[in-house]
């Protein structure tokens, strides 16, 4: 669009991520979003569709992108090396934690340390993000689309929190913090500590240990952590499977 103004910022800590995306024009679609906003990393979690002759077509200049996409087997691998990973959605799910709105966005990427690198993950065309992959983000922005006709185009999605995040990632208190964030990777050994030190507690007697997972990583990584904090988690979890084989059975 002639007259647009885009601020520049550092592209190489924005990626964004297809989750299961089936149709092959939308890929093509989303490497020219991609590209508008300066963001060369693509990702794709399988199954995924493959590029075809009307994805080069939509990719209009940006065929660099769409041959650069590299696939994933799984979400959490895919964003293992982000700091900060946002999930998107049309629809509200059952928690109420973490879920942004389109407005609450500029404030969210502000807060950031300087060069965090950040993660958009977007889900397939058809149904959306489930709700365990919407757990693993740092937060889900709700995309207020009409209620009869909710579901966006995927590139048009795209362009939407790109457009956003390209304006703001240069600004707010985060821009001159140097806290180290600590990546997802991180993040997921962390709750797979603490999911240690809750079996071992017996927390998960009464069942339903996935929920119940899901729901303490809503609560401990309900926002991006510092490497701090996320040393402190790890401890605690630690200490409680210490203390444990310190007592003996009765």
């Amino acid at each position: 669009m002639s007259g647009l103004i885009i601020p520049e910022v550092e592209a190489s800590d924005v990626a964004v991520v297809l989750v299961r995306p089936h149709v092959p024009g939308n890929l093509g679609s989303v490497a020219r979003a991609a590209r508008n906003f300066g963001v060369g990393d693509v990702r794709l979690i399988e199954p995924a569709c493959s590029p075809d002759e009307e994805a080069y077509r939509l990719s209009s200049g940006a065929q660099g992108v769409l041959d650069a996409m590299v696939r994933h087997p799984t979400l959490v691998e895919a964003v293992a090396d982000f700091d900060a990973v946002v999930a998107t959605s049309s629809l509200r799910g059952r928690s109420e934690r973490r879920w942004l709105s389109l407005s609450e966005l500029p404030e969210f990427i502000g807060s950031l340390p300087n060069r965090a690198r950040v993660a958009y993950v977007f889900g397939p065309e058809r149904s959306g993000l489930t709700e365990e992959e919407r757990s693993r983000a740092s937060a889900t922005v709700n995309v207020p689309t009409d209620p009869g006709f909710p579901t966006m185009n995927l590139s048009h999605a795209v362009a939407v929190i790109l457009a956003i995040h390209r304006t703001f990632a240069a600004s707010g208190p985060g821009a001159s913090r140097e806290e180290e964030l600590a990546p997802s990777r991180e993040i997921e050994g962390a709750i797979e500590h603490w999911d240690r030190a809750l079996d071992a507690i017996a927390f998960y007697d009464t069942g339903h240990r996935e929920r119940s997972l899901r729901d303490w990583r809503r609560i401990v990584a309900g926002r991006p952590l510092s490497v701090r904090e996320v040393a402190l988690l790890r401890g605690v979890a630690n200490r409680i499977l210490v203390s444990l084989r310190r007592i003996p059975p009765a």
